[in-house]
């Protein structure tokens, strides 16, 4: 995939309580770091730890203090984040497996900050009256998903699976927004997604799961930030990330609030985002090996399909926190 190609791609209390003695312990060797930061701009998506850690204002909360303000912005997929991420109009956000991957080829100024396996609310939907029950059948259908994002790999992998290639369908590139009517109104004939989209197909749009995304592969999504903010903000990157870990860890106990957060923040209805909340993983922590080894194997299988145009090595932009 070629830059321009890429472009195209782009149409808590507690918390801040946790980390207000690191900050302060910090705030001399930090000084000049946090002086020159006067905002952090925060991508998120309508799921995860990061509407949470809005709803909750941890991280204005933790960084009110230091004077530095919090701006969110909304996006309906990784690909368009990861552009504004590499045109330095977004410090952090949070995007599935494939986004980073499709930026890092298209030499995106990006690095990864943080992991986050995913175990469950992602994978392919068919209508509940259609024909195809097995992968295979999948054969000459019209499956929707969106270009670059987590549901790409999925594709990708349940086809291998199957035993089928990226040749034996056919894709349509859609965002979420319009790719569940087009497979409310028979337009695809199956539906690569995730939550809450995963769970408004299943549930308002009569869609049946043919594939749990658990069951094909290994999957992770990532907390990203760009190189630069990363480069010259360390420190404070290094918190945004503690902050996001500790909303993880209460979301993992607090469920039924979790639904109630992503419902009052995301606007869509509390009984999807229940379904979504009570199947999610929010365990947010580094970048480990194992999960470099996955991501490694979904750049690579890219790659062999030609659906980006160089080999890339994830490791090379994997943030580590100089300071740690």
């Amino acid at each position: 995939m070629q830059r321009r190609d890429f472009l195209k791609l782009s149409v808590g209390t507690a918390a801040a309580a946790a980390f207000a003695s690191r900050a302060n312990a910090q705030g001399t060797s930090q000084g000049t770091s946090q002086g020159a930061v006067k905002e952090i701009r925060v991508g998120y998506q309508k799921n995860g730890v990061l509407v949470i850690t809005r709803q909750q204002a941890a991280l204005e909360k933790h960084f009110a203090p230091l004077g530095i303000e919090v701006k969110w912005i909304e996006f309906s997929s990784g690909p368009p984040m990861m552009e504004a991420m590499n045109v330095g109009s977004v410090d952090y956000g949070a995007v599935g497996d494939s986004p980073p991957v499709f930026a890092q080829a298209a030499g995106a100024a990006i690095v990864y900050a943080a992991g986050q396996p995913i175990t469950n609310g992602q994978g392919i939907l068919v209508p509940k009256d259609s024909p195809i029950r097995v992968i295979a059948e999948l054969k000459g259908k019209r499956v929707g998903f969106t270009k670059g994002s987590s549901a790409h790999n999925i594709v990708v992998q349940t086809l291998e699976k199957a035993g089928l290639t990226y040749a034996d369908i056919t894709p349509v590139y859609l965002t979420p927004p319009d790719a569940g009517p087009a497979f409310a109104n028979g337009s695809i004939e199956a539906w690569a997604i995730w939550d809450p989209y995963f769970a408004i197909g299943e549930t308002k749009q009569s869609g049946r799961i043919l594939i749990n995304a658990r069951d094909v592969t290994k999957t992770n999504s990532f907390y990203i930030a760009n190189r630069d903010f990363a480069r010259n903000h360390g420190a404070i990157l290094q918190q945004i990330v503690d902050v996001t870990a500790a909303t993880a860890r209460w979301a993992e106990q607090h469920r039924d609030e979790v639904a109630r957060s992503l419902a009052a923040v995301t606007g869509i209805p509390l009984d999807i985002q229940t379904i979504a909340a009570n199947r999610s993983a929010f365990a947010v922590g580094p970048v480990t090996d194992d999960i470099v080894t996955t991501q490694q194997g979904v750049a690579d299988r890219f790659y062999k399909l030609g659906l980006i145009p160089k080999p890339i090595v994830i490791r090379d932009i994997v943030w580590r926190n100089p300071a740690a």
